[in-house]
């Protein structure tokens, strides 16, 4: 085999042993903290300044502004977010993705021989795989994968090639990187492909420390690298988008904006700035020139990342609301994308239980609002004689439909989320959405078949009295009372439902449907009415008040006791 080609399958895969390291450290932490990360990003995001804070804060414990940034567009997709909180968190994310170039430019690189502690670590971190109990399996992964890191990136260092062994890529290297801004604008591609390929512009960043370690590329060329690595880096944020709502869509579109800006001014000023690192670097840190000796360059580009993402920030933090109104014009809401159509439920998370879980109550929540909806319709249909009758029965049967629909995708995505693994605590809560889910649905069943059984009393052209009228409507309007309230309950903390009053008015549906029983069965002794046309109306009756029965199960499910407890701690 070619020696250049084992020299390029050997770099791809110590890159390779650094991202898994990377995603094995970050998943594992996510999976340990998911909780706290979510209520952080919550309740830390009052304004945009205080995003920045959050957003720095993530990252650098995650090491990853791609899982940071797509967690943001999943919250703004699940609308627990606003699109100037979001901004503010992915401007303190590109601040947080930074320390990485100073860990490996003074770890990794330096004298500190890190990967030497690695197996240390993953003995610590291996017998914890075992623990069923808690969270130790997750925290195993984190330590597992923070060796693995440093693992692969010495693999790393060692396999990327000595530009001494190798002057043809000097030459050529040399050849592009001499030519003023043209260079800047190809490398600045370059680093923005690299990126997207890679999906971690932590991971393409170092591999751009590496080879500027070893003298494969310049200073100002591995500068331009690293601009385009925060271009590449919102790939990922915009790929996290294409599976949500208009809203997560302009959340990756405020990040993409915000980071083609800086790029856009930074490189106008890349050679005055990179001197300016270089000035510092002699006269204040001891350290030689960068564009003299390869040793600093790590440590300059560190320093340069740092420079150019925190000036950007407080550049554009005072322009946030514009970029908000750039983004909304840019991505107009199309018709229809506000109905009951899936707004919150993508498959970007699906390694961070507690957000799909959040996503899947938000859409849970809808699927109830759908069906508070085909309760009016029905109502209307049934005891209003509307003039539009078969448009409003056409409107009750699309509904059921969708309700279907919603009521499956919730399930499939409740089920490819329990096949990732999670802890008791979330398979709980899955349980409790599967349950209330699949209630709901059978809630639209019964208004929908309410509206076919009626279709037949309006052909058969059926009569009923004032008075059994009056109590049907009594009937639905007691329905309606407590599905208003659990509909209410869905919205807002499931811990907070009174079963009592649940259970009571259960009890008084159950007392009318009897009462209107009594009452149909007196009428068809009199003969005042068929037996035929008594057995429509009491399928209406019996199905409005299984309604009842539906609405009962929900609440129990939603106030599950032990088995669905810190649903909605503030722990």
């Amino acid at each position: 085999m070619n020696i250049a080609l084992i020299d390029v399958l050997n770099v791809v895969g110590a890159l390779g042993f650094f991202i898994y390291g990377m995603k094995l450290m970050s998943e594992g932490l996510q999976k340990a903290a998911g909780t706290q990360l979510r209520r952080i990003l919550q309740t830390m995001t009052t304004n945009r300044y205080i995003g920045v804070f959050t957003g720095f804060l993530i990252t650098a414990l995650l090491q990853s502004s791609s899982a940071t940034t797509v967690m943001t567009v999943s919250f703004v997709n699940a609308g627990l977010l606003s699109l100037v909180e979001s901004a503010g968190i992915m401007m303190g994310a590109n601040i947080g993705t930074t320390i990485t170039g100073w860990l490996v430019s003074t770890l990794g690189l330096g004298k500190v021989k890190l990967a030497a502690y690695a197996l240390p670590i993953i003995a610590i971190g291996f017998p914890m795989m075992f623990i069923k109990k808690g969270k130790w399996k997750a925290w195993s992964e984190f330590l597992i994968g923070f060796a693995l890191l440093f693992m692969g990136l010495a693999l790393l260092k060692d396999q990327v090639p000595d530009i001494k062994g190798n002057p043809q890529a000097l030459e050529f290297l040399s050849s592009w990187g001499d030519m003023g801004y043209l260079s800047y604008f190809i490398f600045i591609g370059v680093g923005a492909l690299l990126t997207i390929i890679i999906q971690s512009s932590s991971a393409s960043m170092t591999l751009t420390l590496v080879m500027c370690a070893n003298g494969w590329i310049p200073f100002s060329v591995g500068a331009a690298m690293v601009l385009g690595e925060n271009i590449g880096t919102t790939i990922t944020a915009e790929l996290a988008s294409m599976v949500g709502n208009v809203h997560a869509k302009r959340s990756a579109r405020i990040h993409s904006m915000f980071n083609l800006i800086g790029v856009g001014w930074m490189v106008l000023l890349l050679p005055l700035v990179l001197q300016l690192i270089a000035y510092i670097f002699v006269n204040y840190t001891g350290y030689p020139s960068p564009f003299e000796d390869r040793e600093s360059i790590p440590l300059a580009l560190a320093a340069f990342h740092t420079l150019f993402n925190f000036t950007n920030v407080l550049l554009l933090i005072w322009f946030v609301p514009v970029l908000v109104r750039v983004a909304v014009s840019s991505l107009p809401a199309k018709e229809g994308e506000e109905g009951y159509s899936l707004q919150y439920i993508t498959a970007a998370n699906l390694a961070t239980p507690d957000l799909s879980l959040e996503e899947a109550k938000k859409e849970t929540f809808q699927l109830a609002t759908l069906t508070n909806k085909m309760h009016g319709h029905t109502r209307m249909l049934l005891l209003e004689a509307p003039r539009d009758y078969d448009k409003l029965a056409s409107k009750i049967e699309e509904e059921e439909q969708v309700s279907d629909d919603m009521e499956m995708a919730i399930t499939d995505f409740l089920a490819q989320l329990s096949a990732e693994g999670m802890s008791q605590e979330a398979a709980n809560r899955t349980l409790a959405l599967l349950t209330i889910n699949s209630e709901l649905e059978r809630i639209a069943d019964n208004y929908y078949q309410m509206s076919l059984t009626d279709r037949k009393i309006v052909q058969q052209n059926l009569k009923i009295s004032d008075d059994l009228r009056e109590e049907i409507t009594k009937l639905f309007d007691t329905v309606g009372k407590q599905l208003k309230r659990t509909v209410k309950s869905l919205e807002g903390h499931y811990k907070e439902v009174s079963m009592e009053d649940a259970y009571a008015l259960e009890t008084k549906i159950n007392q009318r449907r009897d009462k209107l029983h009594k009452k149909f069965f007196k009428s068809m002794e009199a003969k005042e009415m068929k037996a035929a046309q008594s057995v429509l109306y009491l399928n209406i009756i019996n199905s409005a008040e299984k309604i009842g029965d539906h609405l009962v199960n929900i609440n129990e499910a939603m106030v599950g006791g032990k088995n669905y407890e810190d649903w909605d701690s503030d722990d």
